[in-house]
């Protein structure tokens, strides 16, 4: 689903947890951008994923829903994002001069 949002357009996801056997759904979260298989993320609980794969649905349009699942896994206790934990999105990403 693309929403505007000021005016930027954002895609809206359902977030799938991949645990062993497992899928559990973590919740639905709002992308600039959407994310592609292998890349990592920082979720709303502070912890690095890896997304494991992306599924959008062709011709499913809804104003309520999302329209794509990311399935994720957790990411290796020592990989290198790990380290991010405690970034300050709006100190530490957000330019100034963008306002």
């Amino acid at each position: 689903m693309l929403l505007m949002e000021g005016e930027i357009d954002l895609f809206k996801a359902m977030v799938v947890l991949h645990d062993g056997d497992d899928y559990i759904r973590m919740n639905k979260v709002y992308f600039e951008t959407m994310p592609v298989a292998g890349q990592y993320m920082i979720h709303s609980d502070g912890l690095a994923y890896v997304v494991e794969e992306v599924t959008t649905f062709a011709g499913y349009v809804s104003s309520k829903g999302a329209t794509t699942i990311l399935v994720v896994h957790q990411a290796p206790k020592d990989a290198a994002v790990n380290q991010l934990y405690g970034i300050d999105i709006e100190r530490d990403l957000d330019d100034p001069e963008a306002d």
